[in-house]
Formats: structure tokens, sequence, C-alpha cells
């Protein structure tokens, strides 16, 4: 195996494949009535990898949260097909509600109203920055131009910012020291 093809893996096998759990857990809390998650993550790595390979992926975690999130959206575009003849007998279907538990919801709120602690803590440009790429999911590239700033300088804005956030959240316990 040539030397680019051994460390690709090892990235892959020391940065990525550790999270598969908490990845696993995530999208069956994100996206509760999908059947096959096995089908998923195949596609989530797959994707981190090919992204990996052209240079993108900065930080492993987060890039996979991300990427899994917009594969399991593609996915459920692609099924959202509708029959036009169903649409009459729409009255008559049973309604199931797939909404989180109490206690899911609370424990979702709570993180979030955290996250957008440790966002509102950052220096001014890191926040916005880091919300543009990030909430908006806007390009680097249209940031640098809507901000008057580089492309680099996004790219390590939003380093500084996941880290910073990171820092946060792992400081209010919402968050796993990674293992040496």
């Amino acid at each position: 195996m040539p030397s680019g093809d051994a460390n690709l893996s090892r990235w892959f096998v020391e940065e990525v494949q550790p999270h598969e759990a908490d990845l696993r857990v995530y999208l069956r809390r994100a996206f509760p009535s999908l059947m096959d998650i096995d089908d998923l993550v195949q596609e989530t790595y797959a994707r981190v990898f090919r992204a990996k390979t052209a240079g993108k992926v900065a930080e492993a975690r987060p890039y996979l949260f991300s990427t899994a999130r917009n594969a399991a959206c593609d996915l459920f575009r692609r099924s959202q097909t509708i029959s036009i003849i169903g649409l009459a007998e729409i009255e008559g279907l049973p309604v199931v509600e797939d909404r989180p538990g109490v206690a899911e919801a609370l424990d979702h709120a709570h993180e979030l109203a955290l996250l957008h602690q440790a966002i509102g803590v950052l220096p001014g440009r890191c926040r916005r920055v880091l919300t543009l790429c990030k909430v908006y999911g806007l390009p680097h590239r249209e940031v640098a131009q809507r901000l008057g700033i580089s492309e680099h300088t996004v790219n390590a804005q939003v380093a500084l910012g996941v880290l910073r956030c990171r820092n946060f959240l792992r400081a209010q316990g919402l968050m796993r020291e990674r293992e040496p």
C-alpha cells in the first residue's frame, strides 16, 4: 500500500472510526424513523473519506457528524415521493407522532442553550465566521467575500471557533476528553 494510502487509512482508523458508536447514537436520536443506520454510516464514511482525500477535512469528528446529517437529509429528500392518487385517502391514514420524549427534548434544549453560550463567548469575528459557516452553511469562499477577509482567515477562525466551543462544552460535561 503506498504511504499516502497508509496515512489515509491510519487517519480513518484513529480519527474517524472511534466516533462510530456516538455517530450511531446521534443518528438514532436525530432520525428515529430511519430504518437502516448501517447503510447511512457507510455512506457517511464514504463521503468523509472522499472529502479527506480532497483535503476538505480539518477536524474529523465535526465533519463526520455534519456529513452524516447531510447524508440522512439527502436520503429523506430522495424518499419524499408522494402519490397523487393516495392524497385523496390522506384523512383516513393513522397518525403516528414522531417526536422525542419530554426528557430527551429538554436535554436537547439544554445542549442547544449551552452551544449558544459557547458561540456567544467567542470573539466577534470568530463568532461571525463560525455562525456563517456552521449555522448557515455558507461556503468559506462566500464568508471570506462577505466579511472582506481571506479564505485562510476563515479556515483559521472556524478551526479556532470549533476548538473553543469544544473546550466550553467539555468544561460543561457534554463532551468526553479524547484518549491519547
